[in-house]
């Protein structure tokens, strides 16, 4: 199924048969779609075979992983569902694909990799490793030169930085938790790790003869 589904070439040169293979899934997925529609109706067909597979994806990338979490979930859904329609006399199609929503809701805010928050925490590590990248190039750019103590000095920093005080105090902050830079007198020294950090980003400095 994995074969024939994303690389076809490759099951053809294997042996295995992927258009066969292709009409045989979708023959099955018809007959279970016909069904369905006349057992339980439209309501429930659409969210059960649309949203537990929407979901799993949501929490893995295996396939094999992906069909059980998928299973499983619309049990889960179609279970929770009818006993939330029998508590609460409601419909039972409402419920369901309501239970259904929430587990998509709630996979889609708190999984690991793909969800919401993830996202929002990757982004904002790489944002921070990223501002602190930018401060530790620009002091190692100026180490050593006459204008180290103008560029390096606390007060300044942000002026020639062009960010605003509260952020470059911040990136300070971070900087100096990650022991990338060190404070003395007044200006900010790069500590060997900050050096190190410095220098992957703008490469090896020139040889000089």
């Amino acid at each position: 199924l994995k074969l024939t589904t994303f690389d076809p070439a490759l099951a053809a040169a294997l042996g295995f048969a992927p258009v066969l293979l292709n009409y045989a899934l979708m023959t099955l997925v018809s007959l279970t779609a016909v069904t369905a529609f006349d057992a339980v109706g439209s309501a429930l067909v659409v969210p059960l075979m649309v949203v537990p597979p929407a979901t799993a994806y949501l929490l893995t990338e295996r396939l094999s992983r992906m069909l059980v979490l998928s299973v499983v979930l619309g049990a889960i859904g179609a279970i929770g569902g009818f006993w939330l329609a029998r508590s609460a006399d409601a419909n039972f199609a409402g419920a369901i694909a309501s239970v259904l929503g929430m587990e998509f809701g709630l996979a889609w805010l708190f999984a690991p990799r793909r969800g919401l928050l993830a996202q929002w925490s990757r982004r904002r590590r790489q944002w921070r490793e990223f501002l602190q990248t930018l401060l530790a190039v620009h002091l190692l750019n100026h180490e050593g030169t006459p204008a180290e103590a103008e560029e390096s000095g606390l007060t300044r920093l942000h002026l020639h930085l062009r960010w605003t005080p509260a952020l470059t105090a911040r990136v300070v902050g971070w900087a100096s938790h990650e022991e990338l830079v060190q404070t003395s007198h007044a200006a900010l020294k790069l500590t060997e790790s900050g050096r190190r950090l410095a220098r992957q980003m703008i490469g090896p400095a020139p040889e000089t003869k």
